[in-house]
């Protein structure tokens, strides 16, 4: 999200930032039934919403749609989140986002087919049918093709495009109550809600530096510079270049930690 992006027409590059004491000091304004802290906790959580919806873009649904989505994740993770628990925010808010999100793909789910995707499918389907019949056999898709005098490519997609979508979501296997589902069949080792979690709560963590410290962080692990080419290229000593990186790197993992 680089410069002047609106989303629901918000500006997502004047979006606030809270730091865990803040939210922490909302929160428990908000439990005691302070609206105005309540409102404050959501504003300043937004960008929140803006690092999940990343992770759900490209299936058909438009930003802004998913970003009121995520909204209601986020309220919905302000108003349940409990205190005792020691536990960041972004920590219990990242999933409940993620699960509206999820939710409201799977209801919203519909497959669009082309009007030329459906003709091409309807003539393979009457083909098929007239072949059958003809042959006494289920005809394949090289005779359909050679029937319709189209490419077996075509006969393939036309079918699929017409098929009924199974959803992540469906059983697969049941045994005793449990049940596992097509999502727990191909289950993605690598991007897994814990790996972006991490991901997203270091980049929060990091979004409370100073902009020397994330340029001298970038400049070090982004462009992999020594100390001493940082020290040319920001114009101070080595040793200070050294010591802010120590800083920088104790205050990301102590917000982590927390």
């Amino acid at each position: 999200m680089q410069g002047k992006v609106e989303i629901c027409g918000v500006n997502t590059a004047k979006l606030p930032v809270l730091k865990a004491s803040e939210t922490r000091a909302l929160l428990e304004k908000a439990r005691a039934g302070d609206k105005e802290a309540r409102q404050a906790l959501i504003a300043g959580n937004l960008r929140l919403v803006l690092s999940v919806i990343q992770k759900f873009t490209g299936r058909g649904e438009s930003m802004d749609d998913l970003f009121q989505v995520g909204c209601i994740g986020l309220i919905k993770a302000v108003d349940c989140f409990d205190l005792s628990q020691n536990v960041q925010f972004s920590t219990y808010g990242v999933p409940m986002i993620a699960g509206e999100l999820r939710r409201f793909l799977r209801d919203h789910s519909a497959i669009r087919v082309s009007r030329s995707m459906r003709d091409t499918a309807y003539r393979v389907l009457q083909a098929k049918e007239k072949l059958a019949a003809q042959d006494g056999r289920e005809p394949d898709i090289d005779r359909i093709a050679a029937e319709l005098g189209i490419a077996r490519q075509e006969v393939v997609f036309a079918l699929e495009a017409i098929s009924d979508p199974v959803s992540l979501y469906d059983p697969v296997y049941a045994d005793g109550g449990e049940s596992a589902t097509v999502m727990d069949q191909i289950g993605d080792k690598h991007n897994t809600d814990e790996h972006w979690l991490e991901q997203i709560a270091l980049e929060e963590a990091v979004r409370h530096l100073d902009s020397r410290e994330k340029r001298i962080l970038a400049l070090r692990f982004y462009d992999g510079r020594t100390q001493m080419e940082v020290a040319r290229a920001i114009g101070i000593s080595q040793a200070q270049v050294s010591r802010l990186e120590k800083n920088a790197i104790g205050r990301i993992k102590k917000e982590l930690s927390q």
